[in-house]
């Protein structure tokens, strides 16, 4: 796990050195151990090293035999090994045992293709000086984050966007356009991102610069095969082999592992599969509201298990104090508040452990949202001609707020397409118009979230409406919320978070079970729960989903209350966001009145990122936490005795 940079000079200029440098060091956090350069001709490559594999060899940027290319690569390739031993057998020779080596050669063998051949998670940069061009790709699921930005001078590519604003000349600006999609999904979905000029290069994308211009090209896509000729056994046993084999991949390292644990399913099948191989260290975090904590759920999953557990409680001032860090982390606005505890785990968790395994991505692939059982509950709307359907919509829609069945009603009169943004939905249409500016809501900037819908939906159309909306949560909310959290706040502790369950072995698996054997017996996942049965307690197989439940619902009538009035008078967003409505619905919020908790945060989120990377009222600097030398500490003692 580490930092990349790449930048290409349109001008044929060679880079400079400070440059390069002060792009690398800005992202410390994400590889403390090492550093690393390559200079030539017009371009740069810089590199921050977090060692896992090959600790003693595999320093970047790396070269090849005759040293006209070279690699900076992020993340881990888990059939390098295999990929490696056909590759010298193919008469490559190797310098490290580095996965991020293999990449290179692998290169050299099959061109542009070589994103295809790998298994993992990854976003790398090759500097192909036979061709003279720049090369590289995100993996598959975008697990890893790949960035760019092209100035009049230059092309640059980083792991975090806080690299990119440290070239010189460049403008910070607000992206409108991604500001109101974040208002709607909480996040801003690909490829834009808050900044205007700086893209996301998309998953499962690889990109060429060359001739002063960048360009992209997908290499992969996901696609869903239901098997209905199979029975409902051949789904369990082969949803228990593959995962069993993904996390046994995933355990590839040189330096210590564990895993976070929640009190869900997801958590609890990676650690008790981990159990399996090896001891397995866990972790767990929890509020000090009571209802909002999944502690002793967690404990006693541990204590079933046999881990080694670990846990932590945060509090209201706790999360106050760290959230303006941790948004600089974030390089964008993401108001999952969720986040900020992940964050606090990864901490907790980095003075044990250099890797963590984690739970992501099973809701997505085995059909875990409790929102996939809508369609099951609206098939009665699914026979009805268009015309009836529309005519239910209408009158419910005139029907007063507290006629009970109301939202049902309009909800069962839209298809999918019509009623599903993925698991946020923020702000409605009619409410945005209400939180922005009245000049900015009536402009040009203003767009639609059917601009970033339609299209994958486009894609999705001869799926069922369950896979459909897996469909588009794989292309939004898993890349956009879920993954990127994940990446940076564990990379803020200098800590590896791997995902078994999003891999493209486990993924062509899951593709081909039938909606029916994911949404049935009244639950969801219900293959992966039938598949887990045997590994965990009987509480942890039908439990619903919570995760890292946060009670900013509470926290905002109370703890938040005057501090979220400061950001909201203090923040110089007044072109943006009409403030009189954001302090009417906190007011609202506080007297119980309405729940708005979810739409204050939003909102507050954005203002604090505007403070931070626009008005630059916040500075943070590289910044490595003191638990990071406390684990390397234990990790000689460890490998002395």
């Amino acid at each position: 796990m580490c930092g990349i940079v790449s930048l290409y000079n349109k001008r044929q200029a060679p880079v400079q050195q400070e440059t390069i440098s002060a792009m690398t060091g800005v992202i410390l956090h994400r590889g403390p151990d090492d550093d690393g350069f390559h200079l030539e001709e017009n371009i740069a490559l810089g590199f921050r090293r977090l060692s896992i594999i090959d600790v003693e060899g595999g320093h970047q940027p790396l070269f090849n035999e005759s040293r006209d290319m070279w690699i900076v690569g992020n993340g881990e390739v888990y059939n390098y090994k295999e990929l490696q031993q056909w590759l010298k057998d193919s008469g490559h020779i190797f310098q490290t045992d580095s996965d991020i080596e293999t990449i290179l050669h692998l290169y050299e063998e099959v061109g542009t293709d070589a994103p295809k051949h790998l298994r993992g998670m990854f976003g790398f940069t090759i500097w192909d000086g036979r061709k003279k061009r720049l090369f590289g790709a995100r993996d598959h699921f975008g697990i890893k984050p790949l960035y760019y930005v092209e100035t009049a001078d230059s092309i640059g590519i980083a792991s975090e966007i806080k690299s990119l604003l440290e070239l010189p000349g460049l403008r910070r600006e607000v992206n409108k356009k991604a500001f109101y999609h974040y208002l709607t999904f909480q996040y801003v979905p690909d490829p834009e991102t808050m900044y205007e000029g700086i893209y996301r290069i998309p998953p499962a994308h690889s990109f060429v610069v060359e001739n002063d211009k960048i360009t992209l090209e997908r290499y992969w896509d996901v696609h869903f095969q239901p098997d209905e000729s199979k029975p409902f056994s051949y789904f369990v046993e082969g949803t228990r082999s593959v995962l069993l084999e993904s996390i046994d991949k995933h355990r590839i390292s040189e330096v210590p592992r564990g895993a976070f644990l929640s009190s869900g399913v997801d958590s609890s099948s990676i650690v008790a599969m981990m159990r399996t191989f090896e001891p397995v260290k866990t972790f767990s975090v929890g509020s000090d509201i009571p209802g909002y904590s999944e502690l002793d759920f967690a404990k006693r999953t541990a204590a079933f298990l046999g881990t080694e557990h670990h846990e932590l409680v945060v509090n209201a001032q706790q999360y106050m104090d760290e959230l303006p860090r941790l948004i600089w982390h974030q390089d964008e606005p993401v108001a999952d508040p969720s986040a900020i505890l992940l964050y606090f785990v990864a901490k907790m968790a980095s003075e044990h452990v250099t890797v963590v395994l984690s739970g992501e991505g099973a809701d997505e692939f085995f059909g875990g949202y409790n929102i996939y059982r809508e369609p099951h509950s609206l098939k009665m709307f699914s026979g009805m001609p268009g015309w009836m359907r529309h005519s239910i919509g209408y009158m419910a829609e005139h029907l007063p707020d507290q006629v009970k069945g109301k939202n049902f009603l309009i909800r069962g009169s839209k298809k999918v397409e019509e009623r599903f943004f993925g698991n946020a939905l923020i702000f409605s249409e009619e409410m945005k118009r209400r939180v922005v500016m009245d000049d900015i809501a009536n402009s040009s900037f203003y767009v639609s979230p059917f601009t970033v819908t339609s299209d994958i939906y486009k894609r999705a159309a001869q799926y069922d409406d369950v896979t459909k909306m897996q469909y588009l949560d794989i292309h939004t909310w898993l890349r956009g919320n879920i993954l990127m959290k994940a990446d940076k706040m564990t990379m803020a502790n200098s800590l590896e978070l791997r995902v078994p369950f999003i891999d493209t072995k486990v993924f062509e698996f899951a593709s081909t079970i039938p909606t029916k054997y994911k949404i049935a017996n009244g639950t969801t996942k219900h293959v992966l729960r039938e598949a887990m049965k045997d590994f965990l307690p009987a509480e942890i197989k039908s439990k619903k989903k919570l995760g890292f439940p946060v009670p900013t619902r509470t926290w905002l009538k109370n703890e938040f209350y005057q501090w979220a009035k400061e950001i909201i008078f203090e923040s110089k967003v007044d072109d943006l966001i009409n403030k009189a409505y954001v302090l009417y619905m906190l007011d609202e919020h506080r007297e119980g009145n309405a729940d708005y908790s979810r739409k204050i945060w939003t909102i507050l989120v954005f203002m604090l990122w505007h403070q931070i990377f626009i008005e630059q009222k916040h500075t943070f600097g590289p910044y490595v936490s003191p638990n990071v030398e406390i684990r390397r500490k234990k990790n000689a003692f460890q490998h002395i005795g």
